[in-house]
């Protein structure tokens, strides 16, 4: 039996101390973990600093949304603009990516948690691919929370690959439509996310599940994402369960 994530005595075993609502809960949640670099700059501390701050809180929301019964979690982990940064930087992302695959797979797998990755995979370095599949591999039977990690993802890169796809594949024009598109996007079989959360004080996607978030609902918070707890998740997951969501029908 799958104990449920939660802390007791420095372990892992099982508790939930708060319990949301199931009504109108999303089924897919995307977030745009913003704020790691400043967060460390504030504390006059270097960016990779804030970076490995950032992954203890990817496990606390991964473990939050499990917990909640969220179906599906996005998180923007690496775009294919964050190539521009350092090279100290860059190396430092791809190690964190790395650590963290390595160190999360044995409790995810254990919670049936599946982990998928979506972007150019085939972009990143060895290591990376290497512990990105394994991970995958060893979850691929769960059937619980889907935890999405976009890595060297964007949209637009995205959505050309789909159109590329459907050109070799000999569609016609007048044969495309949003389902064959749908069908050829890195997030295929998955529904559209329901509410996108940005943390770090922008307002901005940044290439980030454009096709997807049509109807998606959007909260903009100034928070750090080294900052960001349950608690808050909490709390904008209930505000979006008050919202009406009327799809261009009103």
């Amino acid at each position: 039996m799958n104990k449920k994530f939660g802390y007791q005595k420095g372990k892992l075993r099982c508790k939930v101390t708060r319990q949301l609502s199931k009504e109108n809960l999303p089924e897919h949640i995307a977030i745009i973990m913003d704020g790691n670099g400043r967060w460390a700059k504030a504390k006059k501390r270097p960016r990779l600093f804030g970076h490995n701050a950032g992954m203890k809180t990817l496990r606390k929301i991964v473990r939050a949304s499990s917990d909640a019964g969220i179906k599906i979690l996005t998180v923007y982990a690496f775009s294919t603009e964050n190539w521009k940064r350092s090279q100290e930087e860059v190396d430092g992302l791809m190690n964190i990516a790395v650590e963290y695959f390595k160190k999360e797979v044995g409790e995810l797998h254990e919670n049936n948690v599946r982990i998928q990755v979506i972007g150019d995979v085939n972009g990143l370095n060895h290591k990376v691919q290497k512990a990105a599949q394994n991970a995958m591999d060893i979850t691929a039977n769960n059937t619980g929370l889907i935890f999405n990690v976009a890595l060297n993802y964007g949209s637009r890169d995205e959505i050309v690959h789909a159109v590329r796809a459907l050109m070799v594949q000999g569609v016609l024009p007048e044969e495309v439509t949003e389902e064959r598109l749908n069908a050829e996007l890195y997030t295929k079989g998955l529904t559209d996310p329901d509410l996108l959360i940005r943390t770090g004080g922008e307002s901005r996607l940044s290439n980030f599940m454009l096709w997807q978030s049509a109807y998606t609902e959007f909260f903009f918070i100034d928070t750090y994402w080294p900052d960001f707890d349950k608690d808050t998740y909490y709390n904008l997951i209930e505000v979006y369960q008050k919202r009406n969501r009327r799809f261009g029908t009103a």
